[in-house]
């Protein structure tokens, strides 16, 4: 990579972590191009260089965010062993709490409040990101199926009872995996999503001085009840 390119690349990457220190401030309604540049001491027009538009940068900021909290997800997962289904379910869980953490506002910017506004382009990252972070939950759902007893989980679900785009994407990848397990990823989805929600927004500061046990012993409630368990 050349200097031009290096610090068009630095400075892409500024502008990205003062927005999100922007919303961290001022919710989402703070991510302003003109107040970025003015943080950064550049002018007006310099930013429309690297963003058009404040939506293009949010399109970014929002693809990226999920990118690498599905990076660090898939690694958390693949380094447990294919067999132990539990264990990947569990590792996938701390992975995403790790990650949320330690990315608060990548967290609010993905998972919070949305930004007032935008409008994801419907064939952009974002959906594409999205789609990824969503395959590889209902994965883990779909690779333990067949040992889970689905009995407790309901039957009665058909495919029109979810999102279209959702449905195509999770038949494609996982054709044996009836509607109850797209039910099932939502639930269990919930149940890793929930806790981390509470404790980022500052709600469990008043219930436990340990979140960490708290959230482990969740996970592995979780996996007891789909009739899994941890190698």
């Amino acid at each position: 990579m050349g200097r031009r390119a290096r610090l068009r690349a630095q400075t892409t990457a500024e502008i990205q972590a003062v927005a999100l220190a922007h919303m961290a401030e001022g919710g989402p309604d703070a991510i302003s191009l003109r107040a970025i540049a003015r943080a950064m001491g550049m002018s007006g027009s310099a930013i429309y260089g690297y963003f058009a538009t404040r939506d293009a940068l949010i399109t970014t900021l929002i693809a990226d965010t999920y990118v690498s909290v599905i990076d660090e997800l898939e690694a958390a997962r693949d380094a447990v062993p294919p067999d132990d289904l539990g264990g990947r379910i569990v590792a996938w869980g701390e992975a995403f709490r790790r990650w949320s953490l330690a990315n608060q506002q990548g967290f609010r910017l993905i998972y919070g409040d949305a930004v007032p506004g935008y409008q994801a382009p419907a064939d952009g990252p974002v959906p594409a990101a999205a789609k990824r972070a969503c395959l590889g939950i209902t994965g883990l759902v779909a690779a333990a199926w067949p040992r889970i007893r689905t009995d407790q989980f309901g039957s009665g679900y058909q495919w029109s009872d979810f999102a279209p785009a959702m449905v195509s994407a999770v038949r494609d990848a996982y054709p044996d995996l009836p509607p109850a397990g797209l039910a099932l990823t939502a639930r269990v989805w919930g149940r890793m999503h929930g806790p981390v929600a509470l404790e980022i927004y500052g709600h469990l500061r008043s219930v436990t001085g340990d979140p960490t046990t708290l959230y482990r012993d969740e996970l592995v409630g979780l996996v007891r009840s789909l009739n899994l368990e941890i190698a």
